[in-house]
């Protein structure tokens, strides 16, 4: 016969237990939040790790700090948050880059994507603009894809990240043209060599191109999701081009070291989804093109996982061979 003497020891070691999760939870954060944007200032990370970290002082009682680690597609700023510790007081603003597509672009990271992190919150998502250089002789994206195939292999591209690189290599296997790519450690610069007219193509998410293409600096010739958006007057890539099918869109999530306490990635998650929600993220990320969809980390773990197969296969179909 089953013994109920044991109970009430066995609840009070279940609520011993529970004793440092509650204070973890009660006493978070005493101070400045970390946030490590893994691309430059002035990217569209930078921008949508800006406008959550705005909101920390409201939210959470203390300050979000920014530090910017750019290189290798997000890989060193990604690499930082792996190591840190884990405290709840360093979070990555991770991308599609960091967190599901550098694990087919490379043979091997200095970082585990599934053991090293823990999701926190789905920041936002943001379709990019296939963009010209003004002084290219085509009226729209059918126009430049006849241009390349006259001159394979002599289109240079510049590409800042791995949705800019996947983006176009895959538009380019789809089109049937040769295309070369130049490497930029930041958008801001591609951009400015775009303009220049250093490089003829440039394909990056709207809070990069469009103010440049609503300026008259740049011809936007696309955007890169299945639907137009309602923010620029573009076609889409399968419109376009003839292209059917394609798409590819850059995201946004937080995320922590592995084995940060779950009372903190909770209560984080409930801050950055209640700022996604706010009137003023939404107004600021909406004029860079950036959608907001709150997730619970459960959520975030499993569109994380899904993302990671669909960039692999976006990679494989693009031909681009892992480093």
């Amino acid at each position: 016969m089953r013994s109920y003497r044991c109970m009430p020891m066995a609840a009070a070691l279940a609520w011993a237990a529970c004793l440092p999760c509650a204070a973890v939870a009660q006493s978070y954060p005493s101070k400045a939040i970390r946030v490590v944007v893994p691309f430059a200032a002035g990217s569209a990370t930078d921008t949508v790790g800006r406008s959550y970290t705005a909101k920390f002082n409201e939210l959470l009682g203390q300050a979000g700090v920014i530090d910017n680690r750019p290189g290798a597609n997000g890989m060193i700023g990604a690499e930082a948050v792996a190591k840190a510790a884990p405290d709840g007081y360093t979070i990555l603003c991770g991308t599609n880059s960091t967190n599901a597509a550098l694990v087919s672009l490379y043979k091997k990271l200095p970082y585990d994507q599934d053991k090293d992190f823990v999701p926190i919150a789905f920041l936002g998502s943001v379709p990019l603009i296939v963009a010209v250089n003004n002084t290219l002789p085509v009226k729209n994206l059918k126009d430049m894809i006849a241009l390349a195939k006259s001159k394979p292999g002599e289109f240079l591209y510049a590409s800042a990240s791995t949705s800019q690189r996947v983006s176009t290599e895959m538009f380019a296997n789809m089109a049937g043209i040769k295309l070369t790519m130049v490497p930029y450690k930041s958008s801001p610069h591609a951009i400015t060599d775009l303009i220049a007219g250093q490089v003829m193509m440039f394909t990056a998410d709207l809070a990069v191109t469009m103010p440049q293409v609503k300026a008259g600096k740049i011809k936007g010739l696309a955007v890169t999701s299945l639907k137009r958006t309602a923010l620029i007057d573009l076609p889409t890539v399968e419109e376009a081009g003839g292209l059917k099918g394609y798409e590819l869109i850059a995201w946004f999530a937080a995320y922590a070291p592995r084995g940060t306490p779950q009372p903190v990635i909770e209560r984080l998650n409930t801050a950055l989804n209640n700022a996604a929600n706010s009137k003023e993220v939404k107004d600021r990320l909406i004029a860079f093109g950036v959608e907001t969809s709150p997730h619970t980390p459960a959520q975030l773990g499993e569109r994380t996982r899904v993302e990671t197969v669909k960039w692999a296969k976006a990679i494989k179909d693009a031909g681009i061979q892992p480093e």
